[in-house]
């Protein structure tokens, strides 16, 4: 389950996660500097002046397809014969799998030159995408990270300038109402005209479907109405019970990542947990990057989080937000205080 950490600070806004707190996609500050954003730098070996950032999602409608019946929508400008490197898009990119294309240029608009290097990186952008702050985001996202590669097409596509415009126009404000401003080196200007050669934004059609498809809810975050008899047979179950606050959340391989803090951490039951899990205590929420819970929506509030132990990780089974003088969290208390398992 776990997995290198790109480490290092980038120049732009320390490390951003974003997090649902309102249905117009209003991010908490402290979870919003928990994810690394990419550093961002020119690379002149990009054309157009493309940037180069080192450093369940519905899948969008694109016009672009790896054939060339689909090219006369994008206003080709050069098309150059020569084979390219495409790579078949992993099932673990999370960020671009199912997009409607397959193949993708490596080293891509990025700079990034390994597939590793692309899925390490791209992993921290799709918390943007699940807030849903704009249609095309994951659109636009896979442009630059898994641009789609044809064999016979030599010249890397890039978005076009109205894509980048709307989705900034989009999802700007979500940033700078935390004070993240959008990052200069993706300033819309530096990509080409919808005349040239480029990726554009989705029709209305696609942008307004008829139907959207309600984000599934993780598991352990479902709302449940139980009884103190029920209360006491979950903490039972269950090989660990604690009330934290949370210092830190990441995502790897698919999985969130929950980093206490210790200082304000409670222990109510530990059964087959070691002292080592308890000095450096990392709980997991598994597939968390395919579902949602919106009982994490307040990185201030405190939390009951009940779990086991898997193959060495303390997997959350059950989270619950601890609301002081709430009717529920009072029999909880209670309960815990008399429980005998």
């Amino acid at each position: 389950m776990g997995c290198s950490e790109s480490g290092g600070v980038p120049s732009v806004h320390s490390h951003l996660i974003l997090q649902d707190s309102s249905p117009t996609c209003a991010l908490d500050r402290k979870l919003f500097q928990q994810q690394q954003w990419p550093t961002v730098e020119k690379d002149h070996r990009l054309h157009h002046g493309a940037p180069h950032l080192s450093g369940s999602h519905p899948s969008p409608r694109l016009t672009l397809r790896p054939s060339y019946p689909r090219l006369v929508q994008l206003r080709p400008a050069r098309l150059i014969l020569q084979k390219n490197h495409c790579k078949a898009i992993p099932t673990n990119l999370l960020l671009c799998h199912d997009i409607e294309y397959t193949e993708m240029r490596l080293p891509n608009l990025l700079g990034h030159e390994t597939m590793n290097e692309v899925l390490q990186q791209a992993s921290s952008w799709i918390p943007l995408v699940q807030k849903q702050c704009h249609p095309d985001t994951r659109k636009f996202l896979c442009s630059l990270f898994a641009p789609v590669c044809l064999d016979d097409l030599d010249e890397p596509i890039q978005p076009c300038r109205s894509l980048c415009e709307s989705v900034r126009n989009g999802c700007a404000p979500v940033m700078s109402a935390f004070g993240f401003p959008w990052p200069k080196m993706l300033e819309c200007e530096r990509f080409p005209l919808d005349n040239d050669l480029c990726i554009p934004p989705a029709s209305l059609e696609t942008v307004m479907p008829a139907t959207k498809e309600a984000p599934r809810v993780c598991d352990a975050c479902k709302e449940t109405d139980e009884n103190d008899n029920e209360i006491v047979d979950n903490l039972c179950k269950n090989d660990f019970a604690l009330k934290i606050k949370v210092k830190e959340i990441s995502y790897i391989n698919g999985d969130t990542k929950i980093v206490p803090e210790t200082k304000s951490r409670t222990i109510y039951k530990m059964n087959g947990v070691t002292e080592r899990d308890l000095r450096k205590t990392v709980l997991w929420l598994r597939d968390g990057l395919q579902c949602i819970c919106e009982e994490m929506n307040d990185i201030n509030a405190a939390y009951l989080v009940m779990g086991q132990k898997m193959d060495g990780h303390l997997v959350i089974t059950s989270l619950k937000r601890w609301q002081k003088g709430q009717r529920e969290f009072k029999r909880i208390s209670r309960s815990i205080r008399k429980l005998q398992c």
